[in-house]
């Protein structure tokens, strides 16, 4: 299967919809103008793609000196288990760099996946929830 990832490529409001959508990810995936926000205002995004079909996404905020946060990653249903996630957080390391620190908020049903990728678990994490 042959994936072609891009960095910050321009990204359509409906195709990340549909990739969060079947992805299993919760986000606001009826609200299109806040999609769209969301992909406008990220600092970095790392997209893969099945010929012209986005599959997967990873979107985050981050200052490229210390800290970026990782506040998507996505994968559609068919295409997951075949390295894409993988493949789409070490292309976000190796365009940050060593001296920027990953974090992201894990969704209950993937906590056992993002160890396997080399993140570390902390109790040092604190949250003012959305209330939308």
């Amino acid at each position: 299967m042959d994936i072609l990832y891009k960095m910050n490529a321009d990204l359509k409001t409906e195709d990340v919809q549909n990739v969060f959508r079947s992805s299993g990810i919760k986000r606001p995936v009826d609200d299109g103008n806040r999609i769209q926000r969301m992909i406008e205002n990220a600092t970095l995004t790392v997209s893969a793609w099945h010929g012209d079909k986005l599959i997967g996404l990873a979107r985050a905020i981050t200052d490229f000196s210390y800290c970026c946060y990782l506040s998507d990653l996505a994968v559609s249903k068919e295409y997951q288990r075949n390295g894409i996630g993988r493949q789409l957080i070490e292309r976000v390391r190796s365009h940050l760099g060593e001296e920027v620190a990953l974090l992201l908020l894990s969704a209950p049903t993937a906590m056992e996946y993002y160890p396997r990728l080399g993140f570390e678990q902390t109790e040092k994490a604190f949250l003012i929830p959305r209330s939308i």
